[in-house]
């Protein structure tokens, strides 16, 4: 067989910024070994579209984080841990390969992530498609971003036959909950696509079953598949985005992939990720504040209590109920939280 081509370019970026530096050395040399032979692919299937772009493109890719507690009160992360998202773990990839893909199981790299951020296991699994079915081009990564809103990124390269994006980012804390896209196609037939711009919604990994940011490990038995969180389901009134007034969640995030004009620069080295933790201002976010109203939300009434009175009178006798959520964002008010009833006292001598 031929040997591999030397000029094959691999998006590397930072990602082993979330490994140890032994794992980091073991990925850079496997990385060299495998995905240098990602020119060579396999037959796209006939019902893809074909992308005939001559030449590569660079784009830069900018996460920008929108989870608030304005839009999203219900038991808003505020400490241990803060409301804050994972590194951005993405690849270039051809139209036969999904690091994720709603409706299907979250392989096991994607779980591990998903639940505990944890990238050595899904790193694998992209080396080895890029081995196996040479359909992997180039691996991404941006930084953490330390809060529910700020930024990250970075910049990569595509060509022809390996058009696509898709990335995850675990949205913390979860149970197994993430953020990302699948298989975004940024070539248009001949040329490549100037800007795309995507809200993102969180999803549901299908691995572990907590209802609520801070639940404690609940693995699925069996695994479920990927599906998204909506404001109705899953239904169950605990999850923490169970917002039923609404008829669809705000965006939790949002990405912009722009591309980058090409310079007389020969070698376009990769830049290094950048990350943001203030939140844009003025023309650069162009969505209106949101604020999602949160009813008041109150446990069941507690049993009736003693019946208080003289005997032979009739007397009073109370029941409770206590807030689990209060309102927020001019949401429904909380209800009596104490009723009384008429009764007669028993047991009187």
């Amino acid at each position: 067989p031929p040997p591999p081509p030397t000029s094959a370019p691999i998006i590397m970026d930072t990602a082993w910024s979330i490994l140890s530096t032994s794992e980091a050395l073991y990925h850079l040399i496997i990385m060299m070994l495998t995905l240098g032979q990602g020119v060579y692919s396999m037959p796209v299937p006939t019902d893809v579209p074909m992308c005939t772009a001559s030449e590569t493109a660079q784009y830069r890719l900018t996460f920008t984080g929108k989870w608030t507690q304005a839009a999203f009160p219900k038991q808003y992360p505020v400490y241990r841990p803060p409301a804050q998202w994972s590194n951005l773990i993405g690849v270039t990839h051809s139209s036969d390969y999904n690091i994720w893909k709603r409706n299907e199981f979250a392989s096991n790299g994607v779980r591990e992530f998903a639940e505990k951020g944890e990238a050595w296991t899904l790193m694998k699994e992209v080396e080895a498609a890029g081995e196996r079915i040479q359909s992997v081009y180039g691996i991404l990564s941006a930084p953490a971003v330390v809060g529910g809103t700020g930024q990250m990124s970075t910049e990569f390269e595509v060509f022809a036959r390996h058009s696509y994006l898709s990335f995850i980012v675990r949205i913390v804390p979860s149970p197994d909950w993430f953020v990302g896209v699948d298989s975004v196609d940024l070539c248009d037939g001949d040329h490549w696509k100037e800007n795309v711009s995507l809200d993102l919604f969180p999803y549901d990994a299908g691995t572990d079953s907590g209802f609520t940011f801070s639940s404690p490990n609940f693995e699925t038995i069996p695994q479920d598949k990927i599906t998204q969180i909506t404001s109705s389901f899953p239904s169950h009134p605990a999850n923490s985005f169970f917002y039923p007034r609404l008829k669809h969640l705000p965006p939790i995030a949002k990405v912009v992939l722009t591309k980058i004009k090409k310079t007389n620069q020969i070698i376009s080295l990769p830049v290094e990720p950048t990350q943001s933790n203030q939140l844009p201002t003025g023309n650069e976010i162009e969505d209106k504040l949101i604020n999602t109203p949160l009813d008041c939300e109150v446990s069941l009434w507690s049993p009736w209590g003693l019946c208080k009175g003289k005997c032979g009178d009739s007397g009073v006798q109370h029941r409770t109920r206590y807030i689990l959520m209060h309102p927020a964002n001019n949401g429904a008010a909380c209800p009596l939280l104490e009723e009384e009833r008429k009764c007669f006292p028993d047991n009187c001598l």
